[in-house]
């Protein structure tokens, strides 16, 4: 059409006013209208079959078999309908190490692993500069949204692409592509470089922030969503369990010593009073309790709408993270109610926002994958209770006890910077300044990790290939050694390794109970009611998603398209 009015325009500024000119207009726009030159309007047919939005949502901390766990007490339109309407990869595994949050997103998206997108760890040191930073960490950036440094955020640290920038470029960047969890990493890294947005939460105001990296202002549906304070209208109502406490069978009794506490509250029984639980200046219980996941579709929801998602004739991209899963998970463990009562409710969440997908997109017109950065551990004295053998290894011991067999040989102390995400991580600084021979200090700890009866399998790096274990540990090792942003020597605890005084549960080992996740796709050109119980690994995703958009993967992406996916 602006073709044609171009033309209109022309012919007027020449003064073409005659019946022979008007007789030329009027063909030349016949030609342009029907003929198969690029002016010509395009049939519909020939619009490239794409959905016309893509939902990410990453549950944290959701173990696979929390699909089945609970599956029982689901209701038919949250994960039943993802599963019977869908298509479920049974059996998929992370192929890096140390599982966790900032590794997990930035994988999914990538289809990248650690060695090549570079984000090692929640937090990681530069090598060369023992310099510390969060993983989306960036102060050259501002707050959007807070006077605290809480949005001093971007995906600088990430050295690859995403899904999401991937979509930007094939459409020429007409696509949209938002971000949005309570964590700032769980939106930050999904959505990418080129994302117009990614939202994540200021806990001490309860309200949605950003960064200067995607805008210089909140949009004003962001400042009017937050004026609804809806955080605090969702903690005012407590929290009770939604069923009658005594039918929670997949769970122990309500009170064990080895449940933590929200700040502020004397046990972890039910009700929570979550009501006196906060304060004007401080909402970061909402992340510990089930409403965290609540708030976090309903501002989802509010962006479909206010952003127009999918309804510009271009496909869109929402990675939607919910992260109140893992911390309740990490305070109380996965046996309690409290978490048994976390996915019921999200469960109903879940099948709120589809419900709102088929209104707003229409149904079959959106595609949902849904999956998790991690799992998680049972708690050791859970374990115990039940006679399964744990291991109390203790990393603060095993770090003094090097560093002091370091200082012995070099009379240098504190060689070693850290030991925690299975790592040992040299104070590269000292050792230059100091002229230490580092592989004699490697060959130190080698020896010192041998002989610990926690650990099951050690690595130096600078002999990989010599290294005696099981090929599928050694891949993961290798996947996840970045040399500036990794640890030196990478180890492998026992299963069920952790303090006998733990609290809740944690994550970060290679066993399938922190690296199976769950992987279900639902919607545009995905095959219905499928399951395939084919070892495939998290980063198949992206490549996926990438040939299911007819797209070119990430560039740093060693994943493969899971073709019995797409229908």
């Amino acid at each position: 059409m602006t073709n044609i009015k171009n033309i209109v325009i022309l012919t007027r500024q020449k003064k073409y006013s005659n019946l022979k000119s008007t007789k030329y207009l009027f063909l030349l726009i016949f030609i342009l209208l029907f003929s198969g030159s690029n002016f010509a309007f395009q049939n519909e047919s020939d619009k490239l079959p794409r959905p016309k939005l893509v939902v990410g949502i990453v549950i944290d901390q959701m173990r696979w078999d929390y699909l089945y766990r609970y599956y029982e007490r689901y209701g038919s339109d949250g994960f039943k309908r993802l599963l019977d309407e869908g298509f479920s990869n049974e059996n998929t595994y992370i192929s890096h190490l140390p599982t966790s949050t900032g590794i997990g997103h930035s994988t999914i998206y990538t289809g990248s692993v650690p060695a090549v997108h570079g984000i090692t760890g929640n937090s990681f040191t530069f090598n060369s500069t023992g310099k510390g930073v969060n993983c989306v960490g960036d102060v050259n950036v501002q707050s959007i949204g807070t006077s605290s440094n809480d949005g001093q955020k971007s995906p600088v640290n990430l050295l690859v692409n995403t899904i999401g920038d991937e979509l930007k470029l094939a459409t020429n960047f007409r696509s949209k592509v938002i971000g949005i969890a309570i964590k700032d990493r769980g939106a930050i890294l999904p959505a990418g470089h080129a994302a117009d947005a990614a939202y994540w939460l200021n806990y001490k105001r309860g309200k949605w922030i950003t960064s200067t990296y995607y805008m210089d202002k909140l949009p004003q549906w962001v400042d009017s969503f937050n004026a609804q304070n809806l955080a605090e209208k969702y903690l005012a109502g407590d929290w009770n369990t939604i069923y009658d406490i005594n039918t929670y069978a997949q769970s122990t009794a309500d009170n064990k010593p080895y449940e933590g506490l929200l700040k502020g509250q004397e046990s972890p029984t039910f009700p929570i009073k979550t009501s006196e639980l906060y304060t004007s200046e401080d909402y970061s219980v909402i992340t510990g309790t089930p409403f965290g996941n609540s708030l976090t579709l309903d501002f989802a929801k509010k962006a479909i709408e206010e952003e127009e998602l999918g309804a510009r004739g271009e496909t869109d991209l929402l990675a939607v993270s919910l992260s109140s899963t893992d911390a309740v998970g990490h305070r109380l463990g996965i046996n309690s109610i409290e978490v048994e009562d976390t996915y019921l409710r999200l469960d109903k969440d879940i099948a709120e926002f589809l419900n709102y997908l088929d209104k707003t997109q229409g149904k079959g017109n959106y595609t949902v994958f849904l999956t998790a950065d991690h799992g998680a551990a049972h708690n050791t004295q859970f374990l115990q209770e039940h006679k399964m053998p744990v291991y109390p290894a203790d990393l603060s011991m095993m770090k003094k006890e090097m560093n002091e067999l370091l200082e012995e040989k070099f009379q240098i102390k504190d060689v070693i910077r850290n030991v925690g995400a299975s790592m040992v991580r040299f104070n590269y600084k000292l050792i230059n300044e100091n002229k230490l021979d580092e592989q004699e200090i490697r060959d130190v700890c080698m020896e010192y990790l041998r002989r610990d009866p926690d650990v099951l399998f050690v690595v130096d790096f600078n002999k990989v290939g010599d290294a005696a274990i099981p090929e599928e540990i050694k891949s993961r090792m290798v996947n996840s050694h970045h040399p500036e942003r990794s640890g030196g020597i990478q180890y492998i605890l026992n299963p069920n390794s952790g303090p006998s005084t733990q609290k809740g549960t944690s994550h970060s080992n290679w066993n399938p109970y922190d690296a199976k996740i769950p992987l279900v796709w639902m919607g545009w050109g995905i095959k219905k009611g499928g399951r395939s119980v084919k070892q495939v690994h998290m980063t198949d995703i992206a490549p996926t998603v990438s040939s299911l958009l007819r797209i070119q993967p990430p560039n740093g992406n060693i994943g493969k398209a899971l073709n019995e996916v797409l229908d």
